[in-house]
Formats: C-alpha cells, sequence, structure tokens
C-alpha cells in the first residue's frame, strides 16, 4: 500500500488511502462506500463462478486499513452489504467479534436489503437516508440527495467513479477514484468487484486517481 494521501477540506484533515477509502482525522473515522460484501456468494447461488478469494480479499483489505489508522468508528455510505443473507455474512458476523470496540455507521444503499434484525446482531447501526456529523453528510446517492436544499458537504458513494486518463496513440485508461467537487465527494467503490461510471470534472473539482497503489492528484 502506498502512503496516505492528504487532503484538506474544511478545515479538516482527510488522508485518501489506495484501497479505496478515506480517513477523517479529526473524529478518527474511517470513511468507505461500496463493499459489496456477500456479492460473490449471491453470484455463485445464481451459478456464476466467482471464487471466495475475491471476498476474503477485500476483507482483509478492510482489517489492513482498521489495522493501519486505527478509528473509532467505521462510517459506511451504502451498500455494504450487496444481496439477501449468505454464508459470506455469516463470516463477516465472526470478523466483526474481532473489532468489538470499532462503531460501524451504515447508511442504507439500493443493496442494503437484510433484516434490521441481522444489522443489530451483527452490531451495525444504520441510518435510512443520511448522517451528520457537524460541518459533513453522508448519503449513498448524490444524485437524491441534491434534490432538496443541503447546506453541510455531502460524502456519498453508489456510482463507483471511474476517470479516464488518455496518452499517447489515442490511448486511454480507466482509474476508480476519489471525486470531489465544491459540494460533495463521491467516494471510489471499495470492493474491487465492481464496474466504473467515468465522470466528467469541471474546473474547480479536484480528482484522485488509484493508480498502482498509490493515489495520484490529476
Amino acid at each position: 500500500m502506498g502512503a496516505p494521501f492528504h487532503f484538506k477540506l474544511m478545515q479538516q484533515h482527510c488522508w485518501l488511502s489506495a484501497e479505496r477509502l478515506l480517513y477523517w482525522e479529526e473524529q478518527k473515522a474511517l470513511v468507505v462506500s461500496d463493499l459489496h460484501f456477500g456479492k460473490t456468494g449471491h453470484f455463485r447461488k445464481e451459478g456464476i463462478a466467482v471464487p471466495q478469494s475475491v471476498y476474503k480479499e477485500d476483507l482483509q483489505r478492510l482489517v489492513s486499513q482498521l489495522q493501519f489508522f486505527q478509528p473509532r468508528q467505521l462510517i459506511v455510505v451504502g451498500d455494504m452489504f450487496h444481496s439477501s443473507a449468505n454464508k459470506e455474512l455469516d463470516w463477516f458476523k465472526k470478523w466483526r467479534d474481532d473489532f468489538p470496540d470499532l462503531d460501524i455507521q451504515l447508511i442504507m444503499g439500493n443493496h442494503d436489503i437484510l433484516q434490521l434484525q441481522w444489522y443489530k446482531e451483527a452490531g451495525v447501526t444504520i441510518s435510512n437516508e443520511k448522517l451528520v456529523i457537524n460541518d459533513f453528510s453522508f448519503v449513498h446517492d448524490i444524485n437524491a440527495a441534491t434534490h432538496s436544499p443541503v447546506s453541510n458537504y455531502l460524502f456519498s458513494g453508489h456510482i463507483h467513479p471511474g476517470i479516464r486518463v488518455s496518452g499517447g496513440g489515442r490511448q486511454s485508461l480507466h482509474f476508480p477514484c476519489f471525486y470531489f467537487t465544491p459540494a460533495f465527494c463521491v467516494l471510489p467503490a471499495f470492493s474491487r468487484f465492481t464496474g466504473l461510471a467515468m465522470i466528467r470534472p469541471k474546473e474547480k473539482d479536484n480528482v484522485f486517481a488509484i493508480v498502482n497503489q498509490s493515489i495520484i492528484q490529476l
């Protein structure tokens, strides 16, 4: 893992990790979106051969970030889980027992469809639409949130943002990215088992591509 990239936002210190999450220093919080835990198990139940190693690697990446940053809380900006319960989610509960003091806050995403009792048993506190902490608000889908007036700076996920970087000979490569505008940030999908939606940043936007385990400001 490359060194985290420091980005100051509204007098708050944010550290962008190439493992596709953000550490908010003042709140000692890891902020992450679209983990989609259980997705590979869901595909296998549907007869699509996706190896379990994909899920295990994602979970280990999260563990390594918890060990590195030592946060008090984990803020998940939607789609922590992918669908109905399966064996992979049973593994998550066992993993959860190793971090009993970690406060997990989940802003419900469109894929978070488990029974409310399941979240309670897993030690996950849920917010249906929005979580507000000081001057920051956390939502899953930025497009839904901007339909009504919002004074706080917004963090969101959902779209799995990517950026196209062009090279010589009309060649281009696509990379996941952190996408900061003056009003909101869209976080990259934590899960590597996801696609990308190409963004079109404007002049005042800040984009940080994740390239070869490093953060590159474009």
